[in-house]
């Protein structure tokens, strides 16, 4: 009886509070505040007054240096870039406009929360929203929500926007910045405001974190492969390497020594080297030969920090006296997060391996692009392959929720590759040439982005491209050795 008593007693419990709203469903894995995050699944919150965003150009008056430096960044590029524009379509054809938030939270945050940006496209858009990652959005940010995100790390924008506040006096602009300011800091224009943020990778973290949009699978990890490796041990943080010139990041890569104040600028040169090779023909093509030369100068950047980024050695193993195969150590030596990174499924980064007898004929390839531009199939990748909840290859990011397989290099680290490789009979030397190549995409995958960016943005009239070209293709490292191929 007592047991039976006990029974009752918890069940009328259990009645009680499902009645009175006190019991909770179990939480799924992500469990999602939508009050919390009302912009999910991009999850910027807004300190929403009526101080308005400004215009890059706005700030450009006091700013000139920064705003030229930042006019040809890929910050600049991020709404306008027409693969994305090409995936953002894609996107909300397949998941929503809704969904399709996540996208544009990073890629044009005023935009978003103001509710202007309704679809892929440019036309009838404010300049605030066609400027993308704009001087403004960063000096407004006044803070972050890494830890209260659905996966408890940064992911999708998970920063606080704040121009400023609203008095009994009128409306005060707000801009925060990584060094305490001066007296006469915004020129009566705006209030300055010293931000400890602005010297932590953390800023970066929120949208260089780029998760599924339900399964918060993260489709790109930078910061946290930069968190868990040597990097952030040194210090060196991602401000230290995409916020200064090419012989600056090599001293912070190479010494782990900070640049000093002076030493920053606003390029966030990164990888993209393509969206900056584009923009540039546009720019060119509607008679912006300065805008063009910034934006050519960004592309050289580009080039030349995939070039510093990784180096090989290539190293003979022989069997009975005789050359049987290779060992080529692809190294990452100076990205402080894995190589390549971001969007992993998509970039390519390869070897290419020749060998060839004295007499130049060649004995053994593997790698090289068929005529087509496609990637042939003995090709060793250093990337990842996307898959679905069905366990399929999956390349769209609103349908990859894991990898099937992620074979990225981390900073300092490095991948053996072995490639078998016999001499013939009376060879006695074999000569090598390793390539190790990087694309931004495969060549069918870049078409596909191409052919779906939405009808206002004219490919032929802004860039000039009555089809798409082979996709470019940078040799990060090239090594030329001779080995001995032995006796017979």
């Amino acid at each position: 009886m007592k047991m039976i008593r006990m029974l009752y007693l918890s069940l009328v419990v259990v009645f009680t509070l499902a009645v009175t709203g006190t019991v909770q469903a179990a939480s799924p894995v992500f469990d999602v505040d939508h009050d919390f995050y009302p912009y999910y699944p991009s999850l910027i919150k807004w300190n929403k007054s009526s101080v308005p965003f400004n215009s890059p150009d706005v700030c450009g008056g006091c700013h000139a240096k920064q705003f030229r430096e930042w006019n040809g960044s890929v910050h600049s590029l991020a709404f306008k870039d027409p693969i994305y524009q090409g995936e953002l379509n894609k996107g909300i054809k397949a998941v929503g406009h809704d969904i399709s938030r996540q996208c544009e939270g990073c890629h044009t945050p005023v935009g978003m929360i103001t509710g202007e940006i309704k679809g892929a496209g440019n036309s009838g858009l404010s300049d605030m929203a066609i400027s993308g990652v704009s001087c403004d959005v960063c000096h407004s940010v006044s803070g972050v929500t890494h830890w209260q995100t659905p996966s408890h790390e940064p992911e999708n924008g998970s920063f606080i926007l704040t121009s400023g506040v609203e008095s009994k006096d009128g409306q005060t602009f707000i801009k925060r910045g990584p060094f305490k300011p001066t007296d006469y800091c915004g020129g009566g224009f705006h209030k300055c405001v010293e931000s400890g943020l602005h010297l932590q990778a953390d800023l970066c973290a929120s949208c260089h974190q780029v998760y599924h949009y339900d399964g918060h699978f993260p489709l790109e990890a930078s910061y946290l492969e930069w968190k868990h490796g040597p990097y952030a041990q040194k210090a060196i943080l991602c401000q230290d390497c995409h916020m200064v010139d090419i012989p600056t990041f090599k001293r912070s890569a190479d010494q782990f020594v900070k640049p000093e104040r002076k030493e920053y600028r606003h390029y966030f040169s990164g990888a993209n080297y393509l969206l900056s090779y584009l923009a540039a023909g546009a720019a060119r093509k509607s008679g912006d030969e300065e805008l063009a030369k910034s934006l050519m100068n960004q592309y050289e950047m580009e080039v030349e920090r995939l070039k510093s980024a990784a180096d090989l050695e290539i190293t003979p193993i022989r069997r009975d006296g005789r050359l049987a195969e290779l060992k080529v150590r692809v190294k990452n030596i100076r990205a402080g997060h894995n190589l390549p990174t971001s969007l992993t499924n998509v970039r390519q980064m390869w070897l290419e391996i020749t060998a060839k007898d004295e007499s130049g004929k060649v004995i053994m390839s593997s790698g090289t692009l068929k005529p087509d531009g496609s990637m042939p199939d003995d090709a060793r990748l250093f990337n990842s392959d996307g898959m679905g909840n069905d366990f399929h290859f999956a390349v769209d990011p609103w349908v990859v929720t894991s990898f099937s397989r992620h074979d990225t290099i981390p900073p300092r680290g490095y991948k053996d590759v072995h490639y078998s490789v016999h001499a013939p009979e009376g060879v006695s030397t074999v000569s090598i040439e390793a390539r190790l190549r990087f694309r931004q995409a495969d060549q069918k995958v870049a078409e596909a982005l191409l052919a779906a960016v939405p009808k206002d943005i004219d490919l032929e009239r802004i860039y000039g491209l009555k089809a798409v070209p082979p996709l470019p293709v940078v040799d990060m490292v090239v090594k030329q050795v001779t080995f001995d191929a032995g006796k017979e």
